[in-house]
């Protein structure tokens, strides 16, 4: 285990590093909380030893919280980055919206970009060697602590469309190394004139780490595979399967028809009942054969 020393200026946990590795994930607002929890749930079930840290920004009450405390998470309070009120304005949500729209798929509500950029916070961790950063929205499926030993910057593809989006990386899973260092850069980078990161911390960390290393898609398998590319999907593969556009725990949202097994798979998660045997769920409609 690594030496625990006091966090950088704009942390603070409440208990000390455990392991050596973590997983991290971030919550900016109850519903993200509910994401957070399913996570977590999903992560203790494959069996893995390493720390699951929630970084939680002041949009997070202490109510939103207390699951995933009891839970056993390490939680880290994180302050927004400091980062110019030009920035700020460049990519709050009306703005950035209007500026990049989304149009494949329906962002909710309580989606806000700036939060995003907490993310870059776990490199200020350094009480850890290596850390594998899944967003709330998302659940591990199997053991992926294999993760840890792949190098710094490793995503799998944004893959969820077409074969073609292979070349383009997808932020909601990621291995990191922590280092001030690369925190200082990153900020330094970060927040130029009138630079605008279009898909926030996505664009960014693709932009920072050039030569990205590439996951196996099964590692962040984008929602709308299912319907979009059947042949990708294998139950007994998956790693991670993330929540990209809609949420599950969102009602009767508008793909929630088509999406309905794993809607049904998160909530299972979220309450810990009936989880059921994943590797033998039945696949995309014709590939049951797999």
């Amino acid at each position: 285990m690594s030496t625990q020393a006091p966090l950088p200026a704009g942390l603070s946990a409440d208990k000390p590093a455990a392991s050596h590795r973590a997983y991290v994930t971030l919550v900016t607002n109850a519903d993200y909380a509910m994401g957070a929890l399913a996570l977590a749930r999903s992560i203790q079930l494959s069996g893995s030893t390493a720390d699951i840290v929630v970084l939680h920004t002041g949009g997070v009450d202490d109510a939103a919280l207390k699951p995933l405390l009891d839970l056993g998470c390490r939680l880290v309070r994180t302050e927004l980055l400091d980062t110019s009120d030009a920035f700020n304005e460049r990519h709050a949500r009306g703005r950035l919206h209007a500026d990049a729209p989304f149009t494949k798929g329906r962002k909710p509500a309580f989606h806000s970009p700036l939060d995003n950029f907490c993310k870059l916070r776990l490199w200020q961790l350094t009480d850890y060697q290596a850390c594998v950063f899944i967003d709330a929205d998302a659940l591990v499926l199997k053991n992926i602590d294999k993760l840890f030993d792949y190098p710094e910057f490793s995503a799998a593809p944004n893959v969820y469309e077409t074969l073609r989006d292979f070349h383009r990386m997808n932020s909601g899973v990621f291995v990191a190394k922590p280092a001030l260092a690369t925190f200082a850069a990153m900020l330094e980078m970060l927040d130029q004139p009138d630079v605008f990161w279009r898909r926030t911390d996505q664009t960014f960390l693709e932009t920072f780490f050039t030569d990205w290393h590439g996951l196996p898609v099964t590692m962040n398998l984008l929602q709308y595979v299912w319907f979009n590319l059947p042949e990708l999907w294998d139950w007994k593969q998956i790693g991670v399967l993330h929540y990209q556009y809609e949420k599950p725990w969102e009602a009767d949202h508008p793909k929630s028809d088509r999406l309905r097994p794993l809607i049904d798979l998160w909530h299972a998660y979220f309450t810990g009942e009936a989880i059921p045997d994943v590797a033998a769920l039945a696949n995309p409609a014709g590939l049951n054969d797999k």
